[in-house]
């Protein structure tokens, strides 16, 4: 898959929903349990809105119970980046795609033990998932030995 460059402001806001450009361009967040992959449990590839960067899989998916997505790891580590965020007077750490810094959510170390320990927290309206069975139609055929 090729690497895809962020677009402008101007075309994310053609392209994006309102709550897709909020979340990932203005660092919003969705409501708890009003997003499409809070409760879904596909098999298939999570990747950012914004650029295409592949970021999760179905395989680390859990319910958290907390009316997000959760998941217990990225694909990479290094396709996400983690920065420390002290809005609303707590802090916690943001993540955020590596090539379109796409704001995805945070991640919290209370996580289930036996997967490591982590909850990425992530907006439904940050991703775009891609079925297993349309992983090589859509650029992505490298990520199906994932699902085996």
């Amino acid at each position: 898959m090729k690497k895809m460059e962020k677009p402008s402001k101007e075309e994310l806001k053609e392209t994006l929903s309102p709550i897709q450009y909020e979340v990932t361009q203005e660092n919003g967040t969705e409501h708890a349990f009003t997003g499409e992959f809070d409760d879904f449990y596909e098999n298939g590839l999570y990747v950012d809105i914004v650029s295409g960067e592949p970021l999760f899989t179905s395989k680390d998916k859990y319910d958290a119970g907390c009316g997000w997505p959760a998941f217990s790891k990225p694909i990479e580590k290094n396709e996400v980046v983690e920065k420390v965020d002290h809005k609303f007077g707590m802090t916690r750490t943001e993540v955020r795609s590596k090539a379109a810094d796409s704001h995805l959510g945070h991640v919290f170390n209370d996580g289930p033990p036996e997967l490591g320990g982590l909850r990425y927290c992530i907006n439904s309206a940050a991703l775009r998932f891609i079925p297993v069975d349309q992983l090589e139609a859509e650029g992505y055929g490298q990520y199906r030995s994932l699902f085996s």
